[in-house]
């Protein structure tokens, strides 16, 4: 094994990122070695290339980039039994402590501990990264590592439609980004009536029809709350499932919700913003869900269980693929709106 590797790094506190020659990271004890297979771009790295508020808040340079990924186990600590060398895995990429009062009453995904790969601590744009083994969830040996790579983003879809009750539901998700795109298929899995899909992306809509959406909507041209209502025979829909953050879609999600509705939340918004509450939530009896990461381990036992029933196929989500070499092609094209989720290779 060579001494050094290639890495991606935010090396300083501006914008754009840098690829250079790192060492191999250093096995601790409890501690898993992965050669990466495929890693891919989530918003959260372009919030980081971009260096934008959040970042500058967050992000401590230099740092090595990127938490989804996926790879082969080459070395294990000492006190590492449940992982063996050679298996091929994905990671849940929000290290947490396991001691706090939601470590213990199985809310994980809540920990205030939490260090997040490559935000916190160094990540996986990059030829190997060190996680804690119990971040491994070993996958089949012949799963392609596109999809693999995925799989902590299907989470975030997983997450969020099976927060709601979506059986035999009229179902709105505004947003087509790849976390839109990917809960299209697990909400008609769940046995969803109807699936309306919004975004200002002709790209992403034709995407988000080809996953199985039963009506698309350009919210940058067309009367969203007038198609919806017309569809649906002016009753509107049962859940929404907001992937956008943005306030206008936000503002038309609720406006379409039924009395007695469910929501889930996952997209951040730009800041803060007007809300009728009164009108959105209160008198209308909603209910409504904040979206964090992913439920620890139940989504990912739920993820295995839709991929390995065949029910949800993500291959059409992977529309770019490139090298580590390549990563500003992959930025951009990540960055463009014409895009599903752009893979890495190291």
């Amino acid at each position: 094994m060579t001494e050094t590797m290639r890495a991606i790094i935010k090396p300083q506190a501006a914008p754009g990122l840098e690829l250079v020659e790192r060492p191999i990271p250093q096995v601790g004890p409890r501690d898993v070695l992965v050669k990466v297979k495929a890693t891919s771009i989530c918003g959260t790295d372009l919030h980081i290339y971009r260096w934008d508020p959040w970042a500058q808040g967050r992000i401590k340079p230099p740092l090595i980039v990127g938490h989804e990924f996926c790879g082969e186990v080459v070395e294990r600590g000492s006190e590492v039994h449940t992982v063996q060398v050679g298996d091929f895995i994905s990671a849940e990429s929000h290290v947490v402590c396991g001691v706090c009062t939601y470590c213990r009453t199985g809310q994980g995904h809540l920990c205030p501990n939490t260090q997040i790969i490559g935000v916190d601590r160094d990540g996986a744009f990059a030829e190997y990264v060190v996680i804690p083994a119990e971040n491994a969830w070993v996958n089949p040996p012949d799963m392609p590592p596109e999809i693999a790579t995925l799989l902590e983003n299907f989470g975030n879809a997983v997450h969020t439609a099976f927060a709601t009750d979506v059986r035999a539901r009229k179902v709105l998700i505004t947003g087509c980004g790849p976390v839109g795109l990917m809960t299209i298929p697990v909400v008609k899995a769940g046995g969803a009536r109807a699936i309306y899909a919004t975004d200002i992306s002709p790209y992403r809509l034709a995407l988000a029809r080809r996953m199985g959406a039963d009506l698309v909507i350009n919210a940058a041209e067309e009367d969203v709350v007038g198609i919806i209502l017309e569809a649906t025979e002016g009753e509107g829909v049962d859940v929404l499932l907001e992937m956008s953050g943005a306030p206008s879609a936000i503002h038309q999600g609720f406006t379409l919700l039924k009395d007695g509705g469910e929501v889930a939340l996952l997209g951040l918004s730009p800041g803060p913003f007007e809300f009728d509450l009164n009108n959105h939530v209160i008198f209308k009896g909603a209910t409504v869900h904040g979206i964090i990461g992913r439920r620890l381990w139940e989504t990912w036992f739920q993820m295995r269980g839709l991929l390995k029933a065949g029910v949800v196929d993500l291959s059409p989500v992977v529309t770019h693929r490139f090298t580590l070499d390549e990563f500003e092609q992959a930025f951009a094209a990540m960055a463009s709106g014409q895009s599903g989720k752009v893979v890495m290779f190291p």
